[in-house]
């Protein structure tokens, strides 16, 4: 068994909206040269993008979002959303070659082939199931999530974000899912978007208490703030008790982020890395998959997810 398949390739870089956008297509390669340059192309099993098919999408998503997607796709013009989310040619099929990515990573994880697996471009974790947010045009952790159960009757999940910005496409479209475990550390919202993720929302109906939203203030906090709001998520996990384990290690958190306020150094990746890996070993079998999520400082995306790499390959 692999202890971890890192993927890439052209086909998943596809996923960005420009070279003069936040979140660009060279956000691949400046990660993959901080991994080689660490020895991670040999350590690790790379592999290479595959393309999920449109029934997987629309496992989470709506029909009619999905045809939406497709057809500014192939126009290339238009918003996704309000405003935040461009369509380009092709986004669909990027963002087919992102999920497919993500669920491949699981098959294998779930076929014994590999027992970790880390996708950096993914973990778009604001597109609701009826469209896309905040540069999201799927969400590739919604359709992981729906994939596990359906395919491999898993039913109790954590998911754990430590991205700047909250999940609230995930947090929201599992709001009364008792047996999606959610964890977010993120900057407060009354400072960033999508302004969501208070303390307070911690699930509802039979799922209360099932979610751990832990915004951070002041917007500059640093790594002693995450590592004392980390303590709460640990036990949050461990109590929980799941089969399987997500990561969404976002590096916008980093300090020096051209659009949030975190002051983050890769010391906070690479402790909530090593111990999910630890909880995944005590808890489900090793079963983590980490994704990259957002983080727009490009030495510091490849700070960071290197380092959770390292930390998972351990």
């Amino acid at each position: 068994m692999n202890k971890l398949t890192i993927y890439y390739g052209k086909e998943l870089a596809s996923y960005g909206f420009g070279e003069d956008h936040p979140f660009g297509p060279d956000r691949l390669d400046a990660f993959w040269t901080e991994a080689c340059a660490q020895g991670l192309d040999t350590s690790a099993d790379i592999a290479a993008p595959v393309s999920a098919g449109r029934h997987d999408l629309e496992l989470f998503h709506e029909h009619s979002y999905i045809e939406k997607l497709v057809n500014l796709s192939r126009f290339g013009s238009g918003y996704l959303d309000s405003g935040d989310t461009p369509a380009f040619p092709g986004i669909y099929e990027a963002a087919c070659v992102v999920s497919g990515c993500v669920l491949d990573g699981l098959a294998r994880i779930m076929s014994g082939q590999s027992e970790r697996a880390f996708i950096p471009i993914a973990g778009l974790h604001h597109a609701r199931r009826d469209g896309a947010a905040g540069f999201c045009a799927v969400n590739d952790i919604g359709i992981l999530v729906e994939t596990m159960r359906k395919q491999y009757g898993i039913r109790r999940i954590a998911y754990v974000d430590i991205d700047a910005h909250h999940g609230d496409g995930v947090f929201y479209a599992y709001e009364e899912d008792p047996q999606l475990l959610f964890a977010d550390i993120h900057e407060d919202g009354r400072q960033l978007y999508p302004g969501t993720g208070l303390a307070e929302e911690t699930g509802k109906g039979d799922a209360t208490g099932t979610k751990l939203n832990i915004p951070l203030t002041p917007p500059a906090c640093t790594d002693e703030d995450f590592m004392q709001a980390w303590t709460r998520v640990e036990a949050f996990v461990r109590a929980a008790e799941p089969e399987f384990i997500i990561l969404q290690a976002g590096a916008d958190s980093l300090a020096g982020d051209p659009i949030t306020h975190m002051q983050y150094t890769t010391a906070a990746h690479t402790h909530a890395a090593r111990r999910l890996s630890d909880l995944a070993d005590e808890l489900c079998d090793g079963r983590l998959l980490a994704t990259g999520g957002g983080g727009y400082n490009r030495a510091n995306l490849a700070a960071a997810w290197t380092a959770v790499c390292t930390e998972m390959l351990a």
